[in-house]
């Protein structure tokens, strides 16, 4: 398989995200916060994601610092919003790639890695003959699909969010109105590039865990008061993406975590009835094979403490 080149994407005039802001963040920081090298908070085993993804080992997680989006919910806001992190060297990338695989995480887990494209894709790159485990890239799916296509020979597992599908909910809460025609397509283009799920059974020491291997995971978090758009979703992930192509992970987790006079409509948890709801709406479209969380997941814990844990020597 031939590697795209890495040279197509810029720091000098940025065009990773589809905001497209062309940016020298040489001088300037994007929309993102990020500047013209890595920022990251966090790389560590991690526990909170998926089953299929966590294991029983924990995923071997690295928080990129800033974000493509910024979405005003973000339970991460410390890290996206706020730009906590440090930089950190393209090498020194690779070797915690290989260090959270010697401590026995069952993949990489690259977190809201898209600001960073050209330093993720070489440091992936310079480790790729010595990763036996798979790669996850966990992002919101604000994603071009050149940057898919770099990226493709690298990643083994997609976990993108789908988060709405109204285009003023997406202005309103993420200033990205193209929101769902750009994650709609990215989402087609990931299933293309991974094919349907593969699903693997891995023992140890009396534990064992159905791990996903390669394929693709479709998160959303159902939203207080907007389970119709979240149901439009659901709908449209039933009419348009190819059965058995993916997985799905329906949310419930949001947790306010600081009451915004901006979003007042925000600043409570979901209800039962909402939840289900659109839980409902999915079983009956048979989007069944996946995940689905219990109303009491709504709980701070999924936030990792974000102190340069594995960043910093």
């Amino acid at each position: 398989m031939n590697t795209p080149a890495s040279h197509a994407f810029s720091y000098h005039s940025c065009n990773f995200c589809p905001r497209r802001c062309g940016i020298d963040r040489s001088r300037q920081p994007g929309y993102c916060g990020g500047p013209d090298h890595i920022v990251a908070a966090r790389a560590a085993l991690h526990d909170w994601e998926e089953p299929c993804i966590s294991g029983f080992r924990g995923s071997g997680t690295v928080f990129f610092s800033g974000c493509t989006l910024r979405c005003c919910f973000c339970q991460n806001y410390r890290i996206s919003s706020g730009r906590f992190g440090a930089p950190v060297t393209q090498e020194r990338l690779a070797a915690i790639f290989l260090t959270l695989q010697s401590q026995g995480a069952h993949n990489i887990n690259l977190v809201t890695a898209t600001q960073y494209l050209p330093s993720v894709l070489a440091a992936l790159r310079a480790v790729r003959q010595r990763l036996v485990i798979p790669v996850v890239y966990n992002c919101g799916g604000y994603e071009t699909k050149e940057a898919i296509d770099a990226l493709s020979p690298y990643i083994d597992v997609w976990l993108p969010d789908l988060k709405y599908f109204d285009p003023a909910l997406a202005a309103r809460y993420s200033g990205a109105p193209d929101y769902f025609q750009a994650a709609s397509l990215a989402v087609k283009r990931m299933i293309r590039a991974a094919g349907p799920p593969v699903l693997e059974t891995v023992s140890e020491g009396g534990r064992s865990a159905l791990l996903l291997k390669r394929g693709v995971l479709i998160r959303h978090l159902v939203l207080p008061g907007q389970k119709h758009d979240s149901i439009r979703l659901m709908r449209w992930i039933h009419d348009e993406l190819p059965k058995d192509s993916f997985l799905i992970s329906l949310m419930s987790q949001y947790t306010p975590y600081n009451k915004n006079p901006l979003y007042p409509e925000l600043n409570r948890r979901i209800t039962s009835y909402e939840y289900n709801t659109v839980l409902n709406t999915a079983i009956d479209l048979g989007l069944t094979q996946g995940y689905m969380q219990k109303k009491s997941s709504a709980k701070e814990e999924y936030t990792p403490p974000f102190g340069l844990e594995g960043i910093v020597k």
